[in-house]
């Protein structure tokens, strides 16, 4: 109907398949497909809403029964070339009623046209919501600019208000620490502190259990002792009872040499005068032997006198001095392993952690305590590149903390790292903006032990004038 409104204001003809309105109000279709749409809607505008089966529909929802509804309307003649429509006339406000449901039920793609046009009203929402998201949208970005302009308006504030013969740095207290172990692999005996003490260098601090210990350092000291008797014998030589002993001996050798010479003379002169009728040839031949046993037996005595009065051989010697060295080095370490038994501070510090208790079983790889050295003590820091040459080790400095606001400590910078490295996480920076930094430790006297590990702290160095025009 619309569509040959608007054909006829601009005169031009109806498209295919459209509509016509008839003088009374009634449409007339254009195709057999549009007269099948109308027969359904208007089947279906007089049956009311589907309902499940076995439910009868309300009755207020049922369509009052209209005999001229039902009267079909005069054929009307075709256009050219198209078969004659033999579908009802509708009325317009009952046709218009009902073309909704008729072209959802019809999925055809020639009532696409209708479809769109009873979907328009559908999408007039849209509009206004993304109207409100660029609302939304235009708020969100003029919030974040004025934010960036508030922060780079702080900072160019307080740029303004830094001092140029002042250089301020952020850090964190650092110090020494110790791990303390025992060297053996024994049992607890007692530990004597606690965490919070403060100790002092060479103060005990746990002892082991030495019921093993002891023991073995008694036998050793033993070894020691009968070693040092063998070398102080041996480097003494051979008594004076020894030497007189081998003297006689000598002299008995002698008295039997001499002896056997008389008898074997005698013998032997007495067989020459008879012509060796008064004595065999054998007597004069035992007389012989016993001539040289005695005179072998002399020299044996006399050799024995001689060692008697050399001593004992430096070889010898060497060697039980040597083997006295061994047992000295045995017991050493058997004393070194007791004293090990006391676990002794090795400089001032206070107890950090007490990790071991009495009764547990200990290696040199278990830490008994952890110790924070309390001197020195410096303020870990870092600064930038471009400041870098305004810096020097010697420099003095002020520390001061929240912990004790209102009071400094006297400084100096001790160290100057020549590495640069990237601005580390922990670390605060007053643009709070990573960048190559170079590690400073200025360190700092405190007698009273209030700066605890890990405290932040601000230092304050003062600038020379002349020290900002340096590169």
């Amino acid at each position: 109907m619309e569509i040959e409104a608007d054909s006829r204001l601009k005169g031009e003809k109806p498209p295919f398949g459209a509509a016509k309105t008839i003088n009374d109000g009634s449409v007339q279709p254009s195709s057999v497909t549009d007269a099948r749409t109308l027969t359904e809607t208007h089947s279906i505008t007089r049956m009311g809403p589907t309902s499940p089966p076995g439910v009868s529909a309300p009755a207020d929802m049922a369509e009052p029964h209209n005999p001229a509804a039902q009267t079909p309307p005069p054929a009307q003649p075709a256009l050219p070339n198209q078969p004659a429509p033999s579908a009802p006339q509708v009325s317009p406000s009952r046709a218009s009623l009902a073309d909704r449901p008729a072209k959802a039920a019809q999925p055809d793609s020639r009532s696409k046209p209708v479809a769109t046009a009873s979907a328009a009203p559908a999408d007039a929402s849209h509009p206004s919501s993304k109207r409100k998201c660029f609302v939304v949208g235009i708020v969100v970005l003029a919030a974040i600019a004025v934010l960036a302009i508030g922060v780079l308006m702080g900072r160019l504030w307080g740029n303004s208000k830094k001092d140029p013969n002042k250089l301020v740095l952020f850090g964190n207290v650092d110090l020494r620490q110790v791990e303390l172990a025992f060297n053996n692999s024994e049992r607890i005996g007692e530990v004597l502190v606690e965490e919070g003490d403060k100790v002092a260098r060479g103060q005990v601090l746990a002892r082991l259990d030495t019921s093993r210990l002891k023991p073995k350092a008694s036998a050793a000291e033993a070894e020691v002792d009968a070693q040092k008797a063998v070398v102080q014998r041996l480097q003494n030589g051979s008594r004076p009872e020894e030497i007189a002993q081998a003297r006689a001996n000598v002299a008995l050798a002698q008295a039997d040499q001499l002896s056997a010479d008389l008898q074997w003379k005698r013998l032997t002169a007495l067989a020459a005068l008879t012509t060796g009728r008064g004595v065999s040839q054998q007597d004069v031949d035992s007389a012989k032997a016993a001539l040289d046993m005695a005179q072998a037996r002399l020299a044996v005595a006399q050799k024995g006198l001689d060692l008697s009065v050399m001593g004992s051989r430096a070889e010898d010697i060497a060697q039980g001095e040597a083997l006295l060295r061994y047992n000295q080095s045995q017991l050493n370490i058997v004393r070194q392993e007791l004293a090990d038994a006391e676990l002794i501070s090795p400089c001032d510090a206070v107890v950090r952690s007490r990790l071991l208790e009495p009764g547990e079983m200990i290696s040199p790889q278990r830490p008994v305590f952890d110790l924070s050295i309390s001197d020195p003590k410096w303020i870990r820091t870092y600064v930038s590149e471009p400041d870098l040459g305004r810096i020097h080790t010697g420099m003095k400095a002020s520390i001061s903390t929240d912990s004790f606001p209102g009071r400094t400590l006297p400084g100096w910078v001790g160290f100057i790292s020549s590495v640069a490295e990237f601005t580390p996480k922990a670390v605060q920076t007053e643009d709070l903006r990573p960048g190559l930094v170079y590690e400073i430790r200025v360190f700092v006297k405190d007698p009273q032990d209030d700066m605890r590990l890990g405290m932040p702290a601000t230092v304050s160095l003062e600038l020379a004038p002349d020290a900002q025009s340096q590169p």
